[in-house]
């Protein structure tokens, strides 16, 4: 018969062996906790349109972070058209242009949130964001007497930790569902072409300003929209306020029949 003989050595060397094996699968289990965790955790998502059923009712919004040349143009264009928009402004170029700031308002242009800084929205701590939006906040009520109460993350860039520190300082998260792509100066033609073609009913329209070639297409698409029946609000007077679910697309759709509009 054989006997085994395990010495000190050897002992020693099982220890070690033992010790990592119980490392690696303390870690891994531990890490496949953290995977199943992050992975079942629900993603929020933002307004990106909302469900109006048949009825034409288009936003549309401009994102204002860097020049102001052709404020008093789009302020003009859309007069003409008797159109009211959304802008969403940088708290630093409140900063800079509160001259610009004050004719949207005064024109009836909805002055909203676009962070004080365009930072990266998720990378900031939830303390962060909340400043990055009350200190926007408090710039737009300082020149306009109105505080904000829709942020539209610069970048469109967001997470579960933006919009729930959003909503915890009383904003509602807005995207778009048609980006005009003007950022690229494309053709005004195509920019007329492109939106015409993307608006449906509930439509949030994505337009910038200081883009090149947005006074020029901007005529186009309201004419075009306005002859096939469509009404420009003001995403506040779109988007519903409370007993609402948004889908997996981004689509905000009431609970109900009952109408839960708020201005």
């Amino acid at each position: 018969m054989k006997v085994f003989v395990v010495t000190k050595k050897m002992l020693g060397s099982f220890s070690v062996i033992a010790l990592c094996l119980v490392l690696f699968f303390g870690i891994n289990y531990r890490n496949t906790l953290n995977f199943i965790a992050a992975a079942t955790e629900k993603r929020q998502i933002p307004i990106y349109n909302v469900d109006v059923g048949e009825t034409k009712k288009v936003a549309i919004s401009f994102d204002a972070a860097w020049g102001n040349e052709d404020t008093q143009m789009l302020i003009d264009i859309l007069g003409k058209y008797n159109v009211k928009a959304t802008f969403f402004v940088v708290g630093e170029w409140v900063d800079k242009y509160p001259e610009s700031v004050k004719a949207l308002a005064d024109a009836g242009h909805d002055i909203q949130n676009h962070s004080s800084t365009h930072a990266h929205l998720p990378q900031l701590s939830r303390d962060q964001i909340a400043k990055e939006i009350t200190d926007c906040s408090d710039k737009i009520e300082a020149v306009t007497g109105k505080k904000s109460n829709l942020i539209r993350p610069p970048y469109g860039d967001y997470s579960n930790s933006v919009l729930e520190t959003a909503k915890e300082v009383g904003h509602y998260v807005i995207q778009w569902d048609v980006d005009s792509l003007d950022w690229k100066d494309p053709p005004s033609s195509d920019i007329v072409k492109r939106v015409t073609g993307k608006v449906k009913p509930g439509s949030i329209v994505l337009f910038h300003n200081a883009a090149k070639n947005t006074p020029a297409a901007l005529p186009g698409v309201i004419e075009a929209l306005q002859a096939d029946g469509y009404e420009f609000v003001l995403i506040n007077d779109l988007i519903y306020k409370d007993n609402y679910y948004i889908d997996h697309a981004g689509m905000q759709i009431l609970n109900s029949e009952s109408e839960n509009k708020a201005g």
